[in-house]
């Protein structure tokens, strides 16, 4: 066993709930220093400067230890700002961040269901397997529990007021659009929806909400794709990432 194979075992929890406490988290980074939710950057960099441009002021929601943001700064996109729950996180990203040179990047120690930022200051907000972290004991994904609809309505909440006008939220995802559409077009909020996928046989949701761009009537604007069907390759099986299946039955 090599070294990236030793520590995989190492972080990895027992059970999905484990992925709610923020102990693990502290853990984990603590240990780790790098790793990709859901693919990296290159598999969806094409989707991603489609809405996203060097003067647009980002804001990650739980960054962990991903290179996403390094990623956007060396394609020009510097007003960056990331947060994560973590402090051990925080700590290992600006010290990151700094040795990179990469100082115009703000990392900051805050909670996704409170944001503390100013209503409309950010053109767009990005998260990638964060929000599933919200769904891993919510029982029936068609019924989910009141406490995981109430943490998933205060994200959602949060990320809408700190939009700007016309901002855009991407969220990238194993969570499909008939468990996502529910929350997203709730009545509060007042973004269009759409999503796109990529990955080869183990598919991913990236979806892409419009702030003031829903329609007079509350019909959403969506992008007519076929979900596909579950194919699980040998590396997605040895990765964490298919415990966020929300319809785990299919595995």
């Amino acid at each position: 066993m090599d070294s990236s194979e030793a520590q995989k075992c190492d972080v990895a929890p027992a059970t999905a709930t484990a992925y709610l406490d923020p102990n693990y988290w502290d853990k984990r980074f603590d240990g780790e220093e790098h790793y990709e939710w859901f693919k990296d950057y290159s598999h969806f960099r094409h989707l991603t400067l489609e809405y996203i441009n060097p003067k647009s002021a980002v804001l990650e929601v739980g960054c962990g230890n991903s290179q996403l943001c390094e990623e956007l700064y060396r394609d020009g996109i510097t007003h960056l700002t990331c947060i994560d729950l973590s402090s051990v996180a925080v700590e290992k990203m600006k010290q990151r961040l700094s040795t990179k040179g990469y100082k115009e990047i703000k990392v900051l120690e805050a909670d996704m269901l409170q944001l503390p930022f100013e209503d409309e200051c950010f053109d767009v907000v990005i998260e990638k397997g964060t929000m599933d972290v919200l769904f891993v004991d919510s029982g029936d994904p068609w019924n989910p529990e009141p406490v995981t609809v109430s943490k998933v309505m205060a994200m959602l909440e949060g990320v809408h007021r700190v939009l700007k006008p016309n901002g855009i939220f991407i969220s990238i995802t194993f969570g499909q659009p008939h468990f996502r559409r529910p929350f997203f077009s709730a009545p509060a909020f007042t973004w269009s929806t759409e999503w796109k996928t990529f990955g080869d046989g183990f598919h991913y949701f990236f979806y892409i909400l419009k702030k003031g761009e829903r329609s007079s009537d509350g019909t959403e604007c969506t992008e007519k794709t076929d979900v596909p069907s579950l194919s699980l390759y040998h590396e997605e099986l040895e990765s964490e990432d298919y415990l966020f299946r929300t319809n785990l039955d299919e595995l």
